[in-house]
C-alpha cells in the first residue's frame, strides 16, 4: 500500500493494509475500559515470538473463542474448552499461551477486586497519565524500558504468565501508557491530545 499524493508520515512499523488502520485508529490511544485491557493482555502474551500482523489477522477470531474477551468467562475455561481452543486454527495454537490466558484472567479479576478497576491498578504505573516520548528515529524506540520492568515484575507477583518485560512494553505502547509515536508521526499529537 503506497503514500497517497498528500505524504501521510507514520511510524515506519505501519506499512500494510492490516497495519495501517490498527496504528492510525488505536495503537498509542489511552485505554481505560477493563475489557479492553484484558483483550490487550490476552493478545500481546499471544504475540510472544510472532509478528503482531499475525495477532491482527487472528483478533476476530480471538474475540469470539473468548468470549467477547470478558475475564469472569475466560476464568471458567476448562480442560475441555483448552482442548477446544488448541484444535482452532483461528487463533495461535499454543497450550501455554492458551492455559496463560485462564491463569491471566484469574489474576485480573484478582487485580479488579483489589483496585475496583484493572485501569485503576495499571495506570498508577505512569502516575495517571501516558509518558510521552519524543522518538524522532524508529532506532531510537526501546524494546523494553525500567518502568516496563517494574509492572513486568509486579503482574509476576499478581500471577500473570506471559507478562516480560519486552510484552508489557509493547502492551504499555498498545494502550497509551506511553505514547511511543514517532515525532514526525501524523499521530504524535492527535494520541498526545487524547
Amino acid at each position: 500500500m503506497g503514500k497517497s499524493k498528500r505524504e501521510v508520515a507514520r511510524c515506519r512499523w505501519a506499512s500494510n493494509a492490516l497495519n495501517i488502520p490498527y496504528h492510525d485508529k488505536e495503537w498509542g490511544v489511552p485505554v481505560h475500559d477493563d475489557k479492553r485491557w484484558f483483550e490487550f493482555l490476552i493478545l500481546e502474551g499471544a504475540q510472544a515470538g510472532l509478528s503482531w500482523d499475525t495477532i491482527l489477522q487472528k483478533r476476530e477470531r480471538y474475540q469470539r473463542v473468548y468470549a467477547g474477551f470478558d475475564p469472569e468467562k475466560v476464568a471458567r475455561f476448562d480442560a475441555r474448552k483448552s482442548r477446544e481452543l488448541l484444535a482452532d486454527p483461528g487463533i495461535i495454537r499454543n497450550r501455554l499461551k492458551i492455559a496463560a490466558a485462564v491463569t491471566n484472567a484469574k489474576a485480573f479479576l484478582a487485580v479488579q477486586e483489589e483496585f475496583g478497576k484493572f485501569d485503576k491498578y495499571i495506570w498508577r504505573f505512569v502516575g495517571g497519565s501516558p509518558v510521552r516520548n519524543k522518538w524522532k528515529r524508529h532506532q531510537e524506540v526501546p524494546a523494553v524500558t525500567p518502568l516496563a520492568a517494574a509492572l513486568s515484575k509486579d503482574l509476576k507477583r499478581r500471577g500473570f504468565r506471559f507478562v516480560g518485560p519486552t510484552i508489557v512494553y509493547a502492551l504499555m505502547q498498545a494502550t497509551g501508557l506511553v505514547n511511543d509515536h514517532l515525532v514526525g508521526c501524523f499521530r504524535f499529537k492527535q494520541v498526545a491530545q487524547s
